[in-house]
C-alpha cells in the first residue's frame, strides 16, 4: 500500500468491558476514530480544522472482524491506513495488535459534505495530504 500506516497506543479501560471482563465489540469502532484522528493530525490536516472550514467526513460504510477479545487494562496499537481516496470519499484500513498479535481489522468509508450535509469533493488540502505522493514526505 502506498500510504504510511500510523500507530497509536491505548489501554482497554475498565468502563469499555462488559461483565464477563471482555471489551465490548462496539469499542473497536472507537478505537477505529482514535486511529483516524490520529492519522489525520499527523498527516497535516485535524478534523477540527476541517469542521472549522465548513467539511464534515461522516462515516458512510464500515466493516470489521473480531479475531480475539480484549480485557481491561490490555496495550493495543491501531494501526491506521488510508486506503483509497476519491473525489468525495475516503477510506482507512485499521487493524488492532495487542499482546504480538492482530486482534482486530476493519475499515471505514467517509464521504465528505459540506455544512447542509451535502456531498462535495475533498478541500484540495486534505487531497493533498492524503495523496500517496505525500506520505513519502513524511
Amino acid at each position: 500500500m502506498p500510504w504510511p500506516v500510523v500507530v497509536a497506543r491505548e489501554r482497554v479501560r475498565y468502563a469499555e468491558t462488559d461483565g464477563m471482563g471482555v471489551a465490548y465489540h462496539s469499542n473497536f469502532l472507537v478505537w477505529f476514530e482514535i486511529g483516524r484522528t490520529t492519522y489525520m493530525r499527523e498527516a497535516g490536516s485535524a478534523y477540527r480544522e476541517l469542521e472549522a472550514a465548513g467539511y464534515f467526513m461522516p462515516v458512510a460504510t464500515f466493516q470489521g472482524e473480531l479475531r480475539e477479545s480484549l480485557r481491561y487494562d490490555d496495550e493495543i496499537e491501531i494501526h491506521t491506513a488510508v486506503s483509497r481516496v476519491r473525489s468525495r470519499q475516503v477510506d482507512f484500513a485499521y487493524e488492532i495488535h495487542c499482546r504480538g498479535r492482530v486482534v482486530a481489522s476493519g475499515s471505514t468509508s467517509h464521504i465528505c459534505v459540506d455544512r447542509q450535509r451535502r456531498p462535495v469533493a475533498l478541500p484540495q488540502k486534505l487531497r493533498d495530504v492524503l495523496s500517496p505522493s505525500a506520505s513519502s514526505a513524511r
